[in-house]
């Protein structure tokens, strides 16, 4: 009796470190990207070769402005794309490749503002349960471009401007350390 009680203790013990030790992470915590651009983010779970796909969750959100917006959800090792919210409609797409490395790889594109936010992705596989969160900023598009920008200042008047200055600057800082050494000179020399 004392065996079975120690053998069943073992199995209890592994099965909850087996559980503890799915991990799920961001290759990269932050991610900046201008409006209309595209952008990639990635996570990485820890997966078994052998394992089946049947027991494969996946479920990516953003979570912005006090919402939470789905991007991506696998169910049973199966896709549901009619879960996806339609700000992201035809905008994200998975690179199923490298699912079973344990790669999570969303392409976001056409990029807005009010895609930044907190993306979380959550992971159950027969191994495990666990999640990951990386931020993702979208800043709006540059008013000009540089050809605008030519345009406005073909001459670079405000480089010239800014060179004059610093010159005119330093000079006034030389006159006055020379005429502080003079003043500082001993007298009988």
């Amino acid at each position: 009796m004392k065996m079975i009680s120690r053998i069943l203790l073992l199995l209890i013990l592994s099965s909850c470190l087996c559980a503890a030790t799915f991990v799920v992470n961001v290759t990269q915590s932050s991610y900046q990207a201008e409006e209309n651009h595209s952008i990639t983010l990635e996570w990485t779970f820890t997966t078994k070769t052998q394992g089946s796909w049947r027991e494969l969750f996946i479920y990516c959100s953003l979570l912005a402005s006090h919402k939470e917006l789905d991007l991506y959800q696998v169910h049973e090792g199966v896709e549901i794309p009619e879960s996806q919210d339609e700000q992201f409609s035809g905008r994200v797409q998975i690179d199923k490749d490298v699912l079973r490395e344990g790669r999570i790889r969303l392409h976001v594109s056409r990029l807005r503002t009010e895609d930044s936010g907190l993306y979380l992705c959550d992971v159950e596989t027969e191994d495990g349960s666990n999640d990951a969160a990386c931020r993702l900023n979208v800043t709006a598009a540059a008013d000009f471009s540089p050809t605008q920008r030519t345009t406005l200042d073909p001459e670079g008047r405000g480089r010239i401007g800014l060179h004059v200055f610093l010159g005119l600057t330093a000079a006034v800082l030389m006159v006055k350390l020379f005429l502080n050494f003079c003043s500082t000179e001993p007298e009988g020399s």
